[in-house]
C-alpha cells in the first residue's frame, strides 16, 4: 500500500520562545524527525503542512514572521512538497488531498502540532474521505486548555483526543508506526 507521511504545523511559534509553545514540542518534533528519515531512505511520499493565520487577531503564525516558518528540526528538501493552509483541516481549501491523489497514496501517516486542533482536524478528514490513517501519538504535541474555570493540562488533553481519535485510524507510537509500514 502506497503509504504518504503528512507533517502538521511543526512551526517555530510552538517551540521554547515562540508565540504559542506547546509542551512537548522539541521531543515530538524530534519523533516526527525519525520518521521523515524513514520516510526521505525509501524515496516515499512526504508533505510538509504549514499554517499561515490570516484570520483578524491572529498572535501566532503570522505571514512573513521567524515563527510561522517550519522548524528546523523537519525543514524540507528540494523537492518536498509543502502545502499552506489557513485552517485547522490540512484539506480544507488546500490541494492536498488532489496531491496525494496524483501521487497514488493509499495511507496517510500523520504526526505534528496542535493534537486538539489541527491534527485532530486533519485525521478526522482523512478517514472520512476513506483513507486508513497511522497516527504517531508520540510525534503529536499540545497545550493546556481552560474550560468552566478548570485547567486541563496538556498530557490530558493529549490522551483525550488520542482516545477519539482511535476511532479514525490507527493511534501508535512512532516505533509502531515505523514497524507496520516496514511489514
Amino acid at each position: 500500500m502506497k503509504t504518504a507521511l503528512i507533517l502538521i504545523d511543526i512551526q517555530n511559534d510552538y517551540f521554547p520562545g515562540g508565540r504559542m509553545e506547546l509542551e512537548g514540542s522539541p521531543q515530538a518534533a524530534a519523533r516526527a524527525r525519525s520518521l521523515l528519515d524513514f520516510f526521505r531512505r525509501q524515496a516515499w511520499p512526504t508533505v510538509h503542512i504549514r499554517h499561515l493565520s490570516t484570520r483578524p487577531g491572529a498572535t501566532f503564525f503570522l505571514p512573513g514572521t521567524p515563527g510561522a516558518d517550519l522548524h528546523e528540526s523537519i525543514t524540507p528538501l528540494p523537492g518536498e512538497t509543502v502545502i499552506e493552509k489557513h485552517f485547522p483541516n490540512s484539506f480544507r481549501e488546500t490541494g492536498l488531498l488532489e496531491h496525494l491523489q496524483g501521487l497514488g497514496a493509499e495511507r496517510r501517516v500523520i504526526g505534528g502540532m496542535m493534537t486538539h486542533m489541527c491534527v485532530d482536524a486533519t485525521v478526522r478528514a482523512a478517514a472520512d474521505l476513506g483513507y486508513p490513517v497511522l497516527l504517531a501519538a508520540d510525534a503529536c504535541a499540545t497545550r493546556l486548555l481552560t474550560y468552566g474555570g478548570t485547567d486541563i493540562p496538556a498530557e490530558q488533553v493529549h490522551k483525550a483526543f488520542l482516545a477519539a481519535l482511535k476511532s479514525y485510524g490507527q493511534v501508535l507510537t512512532t516505533n509502531e508506526v515505523l514497524a507496520q509500514i516496514k511489514g
